[in-house]
């Protein structure tokens, strides 16, 4: 067997490093959030005031360092390596719920985590690889093309419909909303992220990217993008479980960042059949991974008394507040 390089050793533990911050941040931040939801406004329902919570603050700085961890793992190692390990956070994610938020996972709903990750591990296991890029403007052309036009106005378009029409009628009570928002801008947002990192990387090599209008484009494409991501994560998190929103989240991520690289790369040109009929099922397991996590939250949340699995941080608050009456 061949031996691993000392390269991938370092991307590995950088991944892994990666998830552990990732996950802990999420549930870091959830605490944060219920704090300020019982002395102002309530993220779930339009308000900020979890910017003035500390612990909020950790929780974001947790996920930064994640972020730069996972950045620097691909600079070490195959994103076939390192994509699928981001599903640890879950892992993480769901552990600490448990201990430090009261969530309980149902038997059923561990059998949707792992599907999950079984399917979206299928899918990035045998996604094709990214074309390799040489500049800024060559990834401008890339995200001019058609085919990338045309699923860059379907994701602004039902980004749009989600915000205006469907978050003011079931967003408090459809997890698919804020995860859909979120997921469909992230896809935009990875693809920027290249385009910023190609830049970066080819300044420091004598090649300054940053006098190309490209290059800004991308910038302020990236620091919107990451903003909506943000709102609408905090508005997840606010408002349902843990459990569900972190499986859920990294599948509709993951899937489609995997579909806007290869429309934009047109990587798919090398597949074989078999590859393509090994996404499929891995797509196919995620959905049913997906529907055992929607199920256990009904089933949970169906038993007589409070249960924080089905509870929203106001409902929460609330029944704080009987008990100590």
């Amino acid at each position: 067997m061949e031996k691993i390089s000392y390269d991938n050793v370092r991307g590995l533990i950088l991944a892994l490093a990666s998830s552990i911050f990732i996950g802990s941040s999420f549930i870091i931040k959830k605490k944060g959030l219920i704090k300020a939801g019982a002395s102002g406004t309530r993220a779930g329902s339009g308000g900020h005031s979890y910017l003035k919570q500390p612990m909020w603050w950790v929780g974001m700085i947790s996920m930064i360092f994640g972020e730069i961890a996972n950045f620097a793992a691909y600079a070490f190692a195959p994103a076939i390596l390192v994509t699928p390990l981001g599903a640890l956070s879950i892992i993480v994610s769901a552990v600490l719920a448990h201990y430090f938020l009261g969530e309980r996972m149902h038997i059923f709903g561990m059998v949707g985590c792992v599907l999950c990750l079984v399917g979206s591990t299928t899918i990035v296991l045998h996604a094709p690889h990214e074309t390799q890029v040489s500049s800024v403007k060559q990834v401008w052309n890339y995200a001019t093309e058609p085919g990338f036009i045309v699923y860059a106005s379907f994701v602004f378009v039902l980004v749009g419909i989600l915000i205006y029409h469907y978050q003011p009628l079931y967003g408090r009570t459809h997890l698919i909303i804020y995860v859909g928002i979120c997921s469909l801008t992230g896809s935009l947002t990875v693809m920027c992220v290249k385009a910023v990192g190609i830049a970066i990387k080819l300044s420091f090599s004598g090649h300054n990217q940053f006098i190309h209008f490209e290059t800004w484009i991308f910038t302020v494409l990236l620091l919107g993008f990451c903003l909506m991501q943000l709102n609408y994560l905090n508005k997840a998190l606010d408002t349902f479980n843990t459990n569900v929103i972190s499986p859920v989240y990294y599948v509709m991520f993951t899937t489609l960042t995997i579909l806007a690289s290869i429309i934009m790369f047109k990587d798919w040109n090398d597949q074989s059949g078999t590859q393509i009929a090994m996404e499929f099922c891995g797509f196919v397991t995620i959905l049913c991974g997906t529907f055992l996590l929607h199920k256990t939250k009904d089933t949970v949340g169906s038993r007589v008394g409070p249960n924080l699995l089905d509870m929203s941080t106001d409902a929460i608050a609330r029944n704080s507040r009987q008990l100590e009456l």
